[in-house]
């Protein structure tokens, strides 16, 4: 009798930039992927040059050879979930809004406005047309307090003012929004769905370690999603899922490092009798 093939678990694609420090982009979102049981496929729209202690430039992808990268692969692969990322210009915006609206996966945009160290990723055509092209296709948005201020132009410094913001984004056309608050002295995220705001505490995190948080939480929003969870849940569980890599991040390069994405495969190696030593205080984001 034949050996039975293993299931295949749902399929979530992730369109974003790549980043050698493989601490976000697409190298992130496919780890986070895998880690909440999910596989991954990508198609990459920049090549960033970037280490972990700043990001020196960028080189977009051509919106022909994207648009091919994702019409063969979508020719072959249909993804439950879909997550976008670091689009880099108009363009790109159009060519993924092209690809994706035959689609009937659940979208989570993550609109990627600038990196941390303020170097710009959009230019302010390509956040037009993420407005007018995608913001209509997601089903989440998932800005922090920065993006969620320059894309709804009014300030965004606390919860209520989140709760605003995210009301006039889904009145653009998004279908739920969730602005990240890991700036805010107490970190929490607040999702606008159908009802009333909803307010997702967190722990504060000890970790100087945090280059990436945001594509690794709308990644895992994803693969949550890709499971069929319900909204509420896969953004609850994702914000766990964040702050348990953040707490098992360990040092990479010399300066902003990563989160530790595949922390539950090596937690058995991790010495029982070693306390970590004491680092800073951090917010998550």
């Amino acid at each position: 009798m034949p050996a039975l093939s293993p299931a295949t678990p749902p399929i979530a694609l992730t369109i974003a930039g790549f980043d050698p420090t493989s601490g976000a982009g697409v190298s992130a979102d496919l780890k986070t992927f895998a880690a909440n049981h999910c596989y991954g496929v990508a198609a990459i729209t920049a090549l960033t040059v970037q280490n972990t202690r700043a990001t020196r430039r960028y080189e977009a992808v051509a919106a022909g050879v994207l648009a091919e990268q994702l019409d063969f692969l979508l020719a072959d692969i249909t993804p439950a979930a879909v997550k976008i990322g670091m689009l880099a210009n108009a363009d790109i915006v159009a060519v993924a809004a092209a690809a994706l609206r035959p689609l009937s996966a659940a979208m989570v945009l993550d609109p990627v406005l600038r990196a941390s160290s303020g170097a710009e990723l959009l230019d302010k055509a390509g956040r037009k047309a993420l407005l007018r092209e995608l913001l209509p296709l997601a089903t989440v948005l998932t800005p922090n307090l920065d993006e969620a201020a320059i894309l709804t132009g009014r300030p965004v410094t606390n919860e209520a003012q989140m709760a605003d913001a995210a009301r006039a984004l889904r009145d653009q056309g998004a279908r739920a929004v969730v602005v990240t608050g890991g700036h805010l002295e107490r970190p929490v995220d607040i999702l606008v769905s159908d009802g009333a705001p909803i307010p997702i505490g967190g722990d504060r995190v000890r970790t100087v370690h945090t280059h990436g948080t945001g594509c690794t939480f709308s990644a895992a929003v994803a693969a949550n999603l890709a499971q069929g969870k319900a909204l509420t849940d896969a953004v609850v569980q994702a914000k766990a899922y964040v702050c348990a890599a953040l707490r098992a991040a360990y040092p990479v390069g010399g300066g902003i490092g990563p989160l530790h994405h595949l922390f539950r495969l090596q937690e058995p190696l991790r010495p029982k009798n070693i306390d970590p030593a004491p680092i800073p205080e951090y917010t998550t984001r």
